[in-house]
């Protein structure tokens, strides 16, 4: 057994605080990442009903999903800078409100409702991504690899729920596609309520905190292990939506028919869901991650080649392999941004420059497949370049996963 990472043992737990209670800010953590994925993977199924109803074309409807990850690249630096300023909690709990607001929106029947709200949960969204990992590793510095598995279980789980049941929500019980979207302000008002109590009795052990790290300031565009954990985020990233977006569409240009690529998409969040937990456990004990970039490596080639070359009797397996491979990656890009820095403050901004880079390369990502697709008329070459992603997956895995820090100077 590896021995346990220096930055969980060394730092002082901020949990001695006898007006803190850790169950409640768990509870409010979960409720957070339960919200930020849910609003973004109920969206995929509707957006035919959306676009019929409202009359729009295929690119305008695009950008429903488009929209989100452009406002996480544009916005994710700056949520660091807003925590440093106002202090991480109360940022935190502004951001739900204002998701919240952008769900009501999003579901009035309207083309500049939806377009609004969905702007404004992709600013909400931006903020809960990015500081969530600030604030565990501020708070749970001897248990990052389990609160980061659960917050990442809550993340995708609720996200994969999210893609399952917004047709039954919309057809089955008649709410509609406004009412299937508008039903995820109920979990965003539950993450107020939990948050709320996060918000008094903390000031003076926040100032603290925040005292502690104000002189800390490095440049992180300048670091080298920064882009390369940027660069892993950002291909991780990219890989997952592609597949969220093609996946139904690559099987059925290899004959299986609607209802079954769609029930492979969920097979392949579903098996995700328990390695989105395991991984940042293990990863937490480890000195090294780089056997885990191994095993992300081969699931993610072994994947995208039995996609390409494999036999569709074995299709399920292909997927699970590429679902897995997914999972393993998040969790590991969640990790570095707290493996690999020294403070909360760096693991805010390591966090906000990654998903500033990794977002765009999400939203940019869906398009050149379906670019390359139209040029070509076959899945093939999108497919070589997924082949490619899994390799420089690895390349900045690789880097990423040693046991050094973004300010270190080798």
């Amino acid at each position: 057994m590896s021995t346990p990472n220096p930055i969980e043992r060394n730092q002082p737990s901020s949990q001695s605080s006898a007006t803190f209670t850790p169950w409640a800010l768990i509870l409010g953590i979960v409720f957070i990442a339960a919200i930020l994925r849910a609003p973004l993977t109920s969206v995929g199924p509707l957006v035919g009903s959306i676009r019929d109803q409202l009359h729009i074309s295929n690119t305008v409807a695009g950008m429903i999903t488009a929209l989100p990850l452009f406002c996480f690249a544009l916005f994710s630096p700056f949520a660091p800078k807003l925590a440093r300023r106002y202090k991480v909690e109360p940022v935190l709990l502004v951001s739900i409100v204002l998701l919240c607001v952008g769900i009501l929106l999003r579901s009035l029947s309207g083309t500049a409702t939806l377009f609004i709200g969905t702007a404004l949960i992709g600013l909400a969204i931006a903020t809960g991504n990015v500081l969530l990992p600030s604030l565990i590793k501020r708070e749970f510095p001897e248990r990052i690899g389990m609160m980061t598995g659960i917050y990442s279980m809550s993340m995708n789980l609720c996200g994969a729920v999210a893609s399952g049941i917004s047709i039954p929500i919309a057809v089955d019980l008649g709410l509609g596609w406004q009412g299937a979207l508008g039903i995820w302000g109920v979990l965003s008002l539950i993450a107020i309520f939990t948050w709320l109590p996060q918000i008094k009795g903390r000031r003076q052990q926040i100032a603290a905190s925040n005292q502690q790290i104000s002189n800390d300031k490095i440049n992180l565009w300048r670091s080298p292990l920064a882009w390369q954990v940027t660069m892993f985020m950002g291909l991780q990233s990219l890989i997952f939506y592609v597949l969220i977006t093609w996946l139904p569409e690559i099987l059925l240009q290899q004959g299986i028919d609607k209802s079954h690529s769609g029930w492979m998409l969920s097979m392949m969040q579903l098996s995700l869901l328990p390695f989105t937990f395991l991984v940042p456990v293990i990863a937490g004990r480890m000195q090294s991650q780089r056997p885990l970039v191994y095993v992300t490596t081969l699931l993610l080639l072994g994947g995208t080649f039995g996609l390409l070359f494999g036999s569709i009797e074995w299709i399920l397996l292909w997927i699970m392999m590429l679902g897995i491979g997914a999972g393993f990656a998040f969790s590991l890009a969640m990790m570095f941004f707290t493996l690999r820095t020294r403070t909360a403050q760096q693991a805010a901004e390591l966090s906000g420059m990654a998903q500033s880079v990794g977002y765009l390369l999400a939203a940019i990502g869906p398009t050149l497949f379906g670019y390359l697709h139209d040029v070509t008329d076959s899945w093939t070459p999108p497919l070589l370049i997924l082949l490619a992603a899994s390799i420089l997956i690895f390349i900045f895995g690789f880097g990423s996963a040693g046991n050094r820090f973004v300010d270190s100077r080798k």
